[in-house]
């Protein structure tokens, strides 16, 4: 009976109580945090929490969900990049007296790369705004030194004095970049492009534009007709859904105001085909790629879009109440990319598919990232630096295209102060939050060994 009452209980959700906790801990009172917690209360809350964030992929029991905990299990820095919600539930209502910025929200060193700005140029940026949102600037200054430390730990060997170099590395490149944009601007048409980048970077520019479209396409995407998608573990072509994915793109392109390049040829779909098994956030949210004819109509020089499923940023509710707004999941990220970019990515945009919201970008033979197993010490240093620099950048562009309505640079400036205490304060938070992040990652283990995350909380009569 289709009109019977639902009498499922619902998923549990703490939502509005940490909305409550981050207002009264923006507000002075002395509330506690969970990274507070100890034993098996921090056990309890870690699992809640993943639990929680993962409602709707562990509900719907597929295979994707299942190797997203595999993965978080089997690596202690893929846990903490797939586990932001924990790591901002621990900072709820923190810094309420630090500028506001559109924070970039999911800071790490795997989250920088090479990507094509609009003109087809590659450029060294963030590539990931899923989880941006206004909060204070510390907050991805805090996440990123994090990451650094836990990455240099496990992908890169280092023992605990070279991980904290490295984390006071990329704050002190943050403090520098900043400090030059307070006083001297230049934040509205500064790139990092091969001709104004350190070598580590330049190289890894060079190595994308080794590639060509066409060879990228043929290794990556199409069939030997170069006709349409070809069918792989990772690509399942769902060729009789184009002309349902034309009517979205061309939904997107109206409702994006997006202007359309030339090497889209009007956009027309040639293909579409499920995407399993991408990033790790990310992983086991719908995803689709639509093949776009070339001019040349030969497969040659078609155009890959991605179409992903935005989700609510995992800072929504544990911010400090700031007066600035964002907009829906898909609008959210696409604004973000295009205030923390000079000349981003040209089809980045959104559109509601299926009742959800999904985040549109370019796929691109120029986009690139570093294997950070193979840095050496120096490259390690040199990298968290250049990132520290980049994520500066971002929040200097907060002011103009970012929707601020004052000239945030000198405010960041001066609440960063003498430069050798902030940074010392930044790069203590990370040793601790290292720390409780190895903590629970072994708990997280132990919880996944025992099945703990097939099912979601829910409330009972």
């Amino acid at each position: 009976m289709d009109d019977a009452p639902d009498r499922r209980p619902p998923p549990a959700s703490r939502l509005e109580p940490f909305r409550r906790l981050a207002r009264a801990r923006a507000g002075g009172d002395l509330v506690p945090l969970p990274r507070m917690l100890t034993g098996d209360d921090r056990r309890t809350h870690v699992r809640q929490t993943v639990r929680e964030d993962h409602q709707v992929r562990i509900a719907r029991g597929d295979e994707e969900a299942r190797a997203k905990f595999d993965k978080l299990a089997g690596s202690l820095f893929s846990f903490f990049r797939g586990t932001s919600l924990l790591f901002y539930r621990d900072m709820a209502g923190e810094d309420a007296w630090m500028p506001t910025v559109l924070a970039a929200g999911d800071v790490h060193p795997d989250n920088f790369g090479v990507l094509p700005n609009r003109d087809a140029v590659p450029v060294f940026g963030i590539d990931d705004h899923d989880e941006a949102f206004f909060a204070p600037f510390t907050w991805d200054l805090k996440r990123g030194a994090t990451g650094f430390v836990l990455a240099a730990d496990e992908l890169g060997g280092k023992g605990r004095r070279k991980q904290d170099r490295i984390a006071r590395a990329f704050v002190e490149g943050y403090v520098e970049a900043i400090g030059s944009y307070a006083t001297e601007g230049g934040e509205d048409e500064h790139e990092l492009r091969r001709d104004n980048s350190p070598e580590l970077i330049r190289d890894l520019i060079d190595d994308a534009l080794s590639v060509s479209r066409a060879e990228w396409l043929a290794d990556d995407y199409l069939d030997e007709q170069r006709r349409g998608f070809k069918a792989s573990r990772k690509l399942v072509p769902v060729t009789s859904r184009r002309a349902e994915f034309q009517d979205v793109i061309d939904r997107f392109v109206a409702g994006s105001g997006i202007e359309v390049p030339a090497r889209a040829d009007g956009m027309r779909v040639k293909d579409v085909a499920e995407r399993k098994g991408q990033g790790t956030a990310s992983l086991g949210l719908t995803r689709y790629y639509v093949l776009l004819e070339g001019p040349a109509r030969d497969g040659t020089d078609d155009v890959v879009l991605e179409l992903k499923q935005a989700r609510r940023s995992s800072l929504d509710g544990l911010v400090p109440p700031s007066g600035f707004d964002s907009a829906g999941h898909g609008d959210r990220v696409a604004h973000a990319q295009r205030a923390q970019l000079v000349r981003g990515d040209a089809f980045y945009g959104s559109v509601e598919h299926e009742g959800l919201s999904m985040l549109v970008r370019e796929r691109s033979p120029l986009r690139n990232s570093l294997d950070l197993e193979d840095l050496s010490g120096s490259e390690w240093l040199q990298y968290a630096r250049v990132c520290g620099g980049v994520v500066a950048h971002v929040h200097a562009l907060s002011d103009d295209g970012g929707g601020l309505d004052h000239d945030v640079e000198p405010a960041i400036a001066a609440a960063i102060g003498p430069g050798e205490l902030f940074v010392d304060d930044i790069a203590r938070f990370a040793r601790e939050a290292a720390e409780r992040a190895r903590a629970d990652h072994e708990t997280f283990r132990a919880d996944h060994a025992l099945g703990a995350f097939r099912r979601v909380d829910v409330v009972h009569r």
